[in-house]
C-alpha cells in the first residue's frame, strides 16, 4: 500500500506544507498564512484543516498517511515538547504531537525548525550521501542543525544545534535577541552583516558602493562581487567570525560537510571563499578536512526535512 507523509513548517508569517512520497517525492507543496491573534491558538487549527483538505483532495485516507513531521520555530525536545515556547506564534510550552493529533489521529514528529532543514538537506539536497553534517542558515539570525552518524543532534532540552549563540567576542557591548552579549548570530546573520557595514561605515569616509541606497546583506555581497574595497572589509571580518565559529563546531562534532543555507547564501560560491580560509586557521588539524557546499532545497527545505524525518528518523 502506498504511504504518504505531510511535512510543514511553520514560520512567522507563514506555514509551508508539502505532500511526499515514501521514497522522498515532493508531490505538492502550498502554504498558508500563520495567524498570531490570541498566542497562535488558532495555528494548528489551521494546520490541520488544511492538511485535511489536501489529502481530500487527493483522495488520500487516514490509513495511506504514514504521519506528519513539523518544523517549528523553537526548541523542541526529543519528546515533541515545545521547551521555553516560541515567542514569534506567541507559544507557551506544549506537546506538539499531542495537540496535532487531536485533529488527525496520525503518528506526528516535531523537531525544531532549523534541525528539520538540516535533515531535509542531508536527506535530499546539498547533504546528500553524508551522515555527518552540519547545516548553517545565515538569514536573520544564524540557525543551525548537527546531524553525527545519520540522526540530529536534539539535545536534552531540545538546545542542540544552536550555534548561533557560541560566544565569539568578548568585547561586544550591546546585546543579541537571546540576551547575551558577542554571540555568532551578531556578526554572521544579515542583520550581523549590515552591523557590521554600518560601523566600517562610521570609521571614515572612504568611498563605497554601500553608501548608495538601502543597506543589506545582499548589497554588501554585490559590491564585493565589483571589489569595493569597504565592502571587501566587511565580508573579511564576517568570515573571519564564521570561520572561528565552524571550527569550534568541527572541533566537537567533526563533520564531513558544512551545508551553507538561509537568506544570505543566495550570494552564492564567493560567500564560502571568506570562510574557508578562517575555518581552516582555527580547525584541529583532525577535524580539517571537511566540505563546504550550499545548501539546495532553498524554503522547501524544511518541509523536506519535517517529512524526511517522520518517514526515517
Amino acid at each position: 500500500m502506498e504511504k504518504y507523509a505531510l511535512g510543514i513548517d511553520i514560520g512567522g508569517t507563514t506555514v509551508k506544507m508539502g505532500l511526499f512520497s515514501q521514497d522522498g517525492r515532493l508531490l505538492d507543496k502550498w502554504e498558508i498564512p500563520v495567524r498570531l491573534e490570541n498566542k497562535g491558538a488558532g495555528i494548528l487549527p489551521d494546520v490541520a484543516e488544511s492538511l485535511l483538505s489536501k489529502m481530500r483532495e487527493k483522495g488520500i485516507k487516514t490509513e495511506n498517511l504514514a504521519g506528519i513531521g513539523a518544523g517549528i520555530p523553537g526548541a523542541v525536545d526529543k519528546a515533541g515538547n515545545l521547551v521555553g515556547g516560541a515567542v514569534n506564534l506567541g507559544w507557551e510550552p506544549f506537546n506538539i504531537p499531542k495537540v496535532l493529533r487531536t485533529y488527525i489521529e496520525v503518528p506526528v514528529k516535531a523537531v525544531n525548525d532549523a534541525n528539520a532543514a538540516a535533515f531535509g538537506e542531508m536527506w535530499q539536497g546539498g547533504g546528500k550521501g553524508y551522515d555527518n553534517l552540519v547545516m548553517v542558515t545565515l538569514g536573520t539570525g544564524v540557525g543551525g542543525g548537527i546531524i553525527v552518524d545519520g540522526s540530529l543532534l536534539v539535545g536534552a532540552f531540545g538546545g542542540g544545534g544552536e550555534i548561533g549563540h557560541i560566544h565569539i567576542d568578548d568585547q561586544e557591548t550591546e546585546c543579541c535577541g537571546c540576551k547575551n552579549k558577542g554571540c555568532l548570530e551578531q556578526y554572521a546573520s544579515a542583520t550581523g552583516v549590515v552591523r557590521l557595514a554600518q560601523q566600517r561605515l562610521k570609521q571614515d569616509d572612504a568611498p563605497s558602493l554601500l553608501r548608495r541606497g538601502e543597506l543589506t546583506a545582499k548589497s554588501v555581497f554585490d559590491a564585493v562581487k565589483a571589489k569595493d574595497s569597504v565592502a571587501l572589509e566587511v565580508a573579511e571580518r564576517f568570515g573571519s567570525y564564521l570561520g572561528k565559529g565552524l571550527a569550534n563546531v568541527a572541533n566537537v562534532v567533526n563533520p564531513e560537510i558544512f551545508v551553507i543555507g538561509g537568506g544570505m547564501s543566495q550570494a552564492g560560491e564567493i560567500l564560502l571563499s571568506f570562510v574557508e580560509p578562517e575555518f581552516q586557521k582555527y580547525v584541529f588539524p583532525a577535524c580539517r578536512e571537511v566540505v563546504f557546499t550550499l545548501a539546495k532545497l532553498g524554503n522547501d527545505a524544511g518541509i523536506y526535512g519535517a517529512a524526511g524525518l517522520l518517514l526515517n528518523g
